[in-house]
C-alpha cells in the first residue's frame, strides 16, 4: 500500500493496484463518523463507437451508458439495493457523467457490510429482456422531464452550437428513440468491455479502517480477471464552434444567455492541472464572482442570475457562461467587451490565489468536498494531485498572459432563449 502525503492538507492517501489492474484510493479520517464510498468506471455517454479485443466494432445506441446505470440497481436475487442500504440508514445513489459511471454509498454504519455489497452489486449484472423493456418507459419519462426544462433546453443547445461531431453535443441520457433501441445483449456487450477491474477504481473516505476495506475489496474484486479494454474510436472535432449563434423561442418570462468559448488545446504549451488552473484564473478574474464585470453589470441592471464552468474533453477546453437578463444583446456586448480588452493584475492574482488556497484547505473539514476533490483528479488526470496547493502558490502573471496569447477569443457560439409572444 503507498502512502501519498496531501501537501498542506494533513492528510494521507493510501492507494494500490490489484494485480488485475483495479485501482484503489482510501483517505481515512479519525475526527469523523461518516464514510463516503464510490465505486467508478471510466465509462460515460463519450464512447460512441468501440472495437473490443477479438476485433467486433459496435456503434452502442445512445444514452447506454446511463441506461446501464439505471440497470445495475436490478438484481438476480431481487434484492433492492437502494432498500439493503437503508437497513442501516445509509444512503445510496450513481450518475453517468460524459467519460465515468459512479456508484456511492454514505453514512455512519455497517462500513464493512455496505462496502461488500456495493462492490458485489455492481459487479453481478442482470439483464433480462422484461427488465429492459420496462426500463425503456422509466428513463423516456426522464428524459422528457428534462426536456421540458429551460436550462437544459440552454445547454444542449449551446453544446449543439459548440461542437460538430464531438460527443458532447449529445445528452448524455440519449433521446427516447436511441433508446428504444436497447437490448439486453447491448447492456451484456458494453457492461462486459467496461465495467472491468482494469477500467475502475474505488474511493474512500471518512471513518473506516484502511486493512479491513483493502481486505473486503480483494475478496470481492481481487479474484475477477482483467480483460483487454476495448479501442475507443477516437472522436474527431474541428476547432472551429459548429455555430456562432443560436436562438430559442420559449414561453419565459426574462430572456436567457449561454455564451461558450471554444479552446482547442493540442499546440497549448500548458497541459493538464497547469492548464486548468490558468484558465479557471482567468475566467474568475473576468467573470467571478467579485470581478469588475459582475459589478458593471449589476449596477446596469442587465443580470438576474449567472453561473460558469469549464468542461475538458482530450483536445478541448470549452468555458460556458449562462446566465438569466432582461437584455442579452447589452449582456453579450458586455461579455464581448471584457474578452477583447483583458485586463489582469498581481495583485488580483495573488487575492485569488489567497481564496483558492483557504478553500482547498478548509475541503478537509468535509467528506463531501475531500471525495469531489479526489474523484475529479482521478477522472481528469488518472491520479490523484497531491501538490495542489504548492502548484497553486507558484502560479504567476507571465504565465497567465502567455496563455491569453495563445487563446483565440473569437471562438465562441452564443444562444438566446426569448420569449415566445405567439
Amino acid at each position: 500500500m503507498k502512502k501519498i502525503n496531501l501537501i498542506g492538507l494533513e492528510m494521507d492517501c493510501y492507494t494500490e493496484t490489484l494485480e488485475n489492474g483495479l485501482e484503489v484510493f482510501m483517505v481515512p479520517y479519525d475526527n469523523k463518523k461518516n464514510y463516503f464510498i464510490s465505486f467508478a468506471t471510466r465509462f460515460g455517454s463519450d464512447v460512441l463507437e468501440f472495437t473490443d479485443e477479438n476485433n467486433n466494432t459496435y456503434i452502442p445506441p445512445k444514452g447506454i451508458a446511463h441506461f446501464l446505470e439505471h440497470k445495475m440497481f436490478e438484481q438476480a436475487s431481487g434484492e433492492d439495493p437502494f432498500t439493503f442500504f437503508s437497513k442501516s440508514g445509509t444512503e445510496s445513489n450513481a450518475s453517468t457523467s460524459y467519460d465515468n459511471t459512479g456508484y456511492i454509498c454514505y453514512g455512519t454504519k455497517e462500513f464493512g457490510t455496505n462496502l461488500r455489497f456495493l462492490l458485489h452489486f455492481v459487479m453481478s449484472p442482470y439483464f433480462t429482456d422484461q427488465n429492459v423493456e420496462k426500463e425503456k418507459g422509466i428513463i423516456a419519462e426522464e428524459i422528457k422531464m428534462y426536456d421540458d426544462m429551460k436550462e437544459f433546453a440552454l445547454e444542449m443547445k449551446i453544446r449543439e452550437c459548440i461542437y460538430k461531431d464531438h460527443s458532447r453535443r449529445y445528452d448524455i441520457a440519449g433521446t427516447v428513440p436511441e433508446i428504444e433501441k436497447i437490448t439486453k445483449e447491448d447492456l451484456y456487450n458494453c457492461y462486459n468491455n467496461f465495467y472491468t477491474p482494469n477500467n475502475m477504481f474505488v474511493l474512500i473516505v471518512g471513518n473506516f479502517k484502511k486493512e479491513e476495506a483493502l481486505n473486503i475489496i480483494k475478496e470481492e474484486i481481487g479474484y475477477k480477471k482483467p480483460k483487454t479494454l476495448p479501442k475507443i474510436k477516437k472522436q474527431e472535432e474541428q476547432p472551429k464552434v459548429n455555430e456562432k449563434e443560436g436562438i430559442i423561442k420559449s414561453n419565459i418570462e426574462i430572456p436567457k444567455l449561454a455564451f461558450a468559448l471554444k479552446i482547442p488545446t493540442k499546440n497549448l504549451k500548458l497541459k493538464d492541472l497547469e492548464l486548468d488552473l490558468y484558465l479557471s484564473m482567468l475566467t474568475t478574474i473576468l467573470f467571478g464572482s467579485s470581478s469588475a464585470f459582475r459589478d458593471r453589470v449589476r449596477q446596469e441592471k442587465l443580470l438576474s442570475g449567472m453561473y460558469t464552468e469549464w468542461e475538458q474533453t482530450a483536445d478541448y477546453r470549452v468555458f460556458y457562461l449562462m446566465a438569466s437578463t432582461v437584455n442579452p444583446d447589452e449582456l453579450l456586448k458586455e461579455i464581448e467587451k471584457e474578452l477583447t480588452n483583458i485586463k489582469i493584475s498581481e495583485k488580483t492574482m495573488n487575492r485569488i490565489k489567497k481564496v483558492w488556497i483557504s478553500s482547498e484547505i478548509r475541503m478537509i473539514d468535509s467528506i463531501d468536498a475531500t471525495v469531489n476533490n479526489l474523484y475529479d483528479d482521478i477522472i481528469k488526470y488518472k491520479k490523484i494531485i497531491p501538490n495542489k496547493i504548492d502548484r497553486i502558490k507558484t502560479m504567476d502573471i507571465q504565465t497567465l498572459k502567455d496563455l491569453i496569447k495563445e487563446i483565440d477569443f473569437k471562438n465562441t457560439s452564443v444562444v438566446k432563449m426569448l420569449k415566445d409572444n405567439n
